[in-house]
């Protein structure tokens, strides 16, 4: 079962270290002026279904959706790729998996996405699939 990532998370795991590692010339501003709802839609996204059918059915599919949507959809008024790669590895963290990838092409790949045209949603998502695909690496079992 795919295990989803809360609210609670984010504020106490995602933001947290987003804040204290990622550190640029811009702070994030404290977790409490985020746009209200907005982070919610985000988490909640990649598990909507329809028809009884998940949009997003693997875990990769979900991981690429939250990944997109933190992204796009702005819940912060700053840090926003910061806080979605954070929130991303703690998402594939809790599910077991992890990412092995350079610092600066997950950068990149990151600042792609944000440069995105919204109207390519769609592809944009399935090319978040590949790119995980191609640095996803199982935790084993301890």
């Amino acid at each position: 079962m795919i295990k989803r990532i809360t609210l609670l998370e984010v504020e106490y795991l995602a933001f947290k270290l987003a804040r204290e590692i990622i550190s640029f010339n811009e702070p994030i501003p404290d977790f409490s002026t985020r746009f209200a709802n907005k982070l919610e839609g985000c988490l909640a996204a990649p598990f909507q279904t329809f028809s009884g059918k998940s949009l997003y059915p693997s875990l990769l599919d979900k991981a690429s959706a939250l990944f997109y949507f933190m992204i796009k959809d702005h819940p912060f008024q700053n840090g926003n790729k910061r806080i979605a790669m954070t929130t991303l590895f703690v998402f594939l963290y809790e599910n077991r998996r992890w990412l092995k990838v350079d610092t600066m092409e997950m950068y990149n790949f990151t600042m792609w996405i944000a440069q995105s045209p919204a109207s390519l949603k769609n592809e944009t998502i399935n090319a978040v699939v590949k790119f995980l695909k191609s640095h996803l690496i199982v935790i084993s079992e301890s």
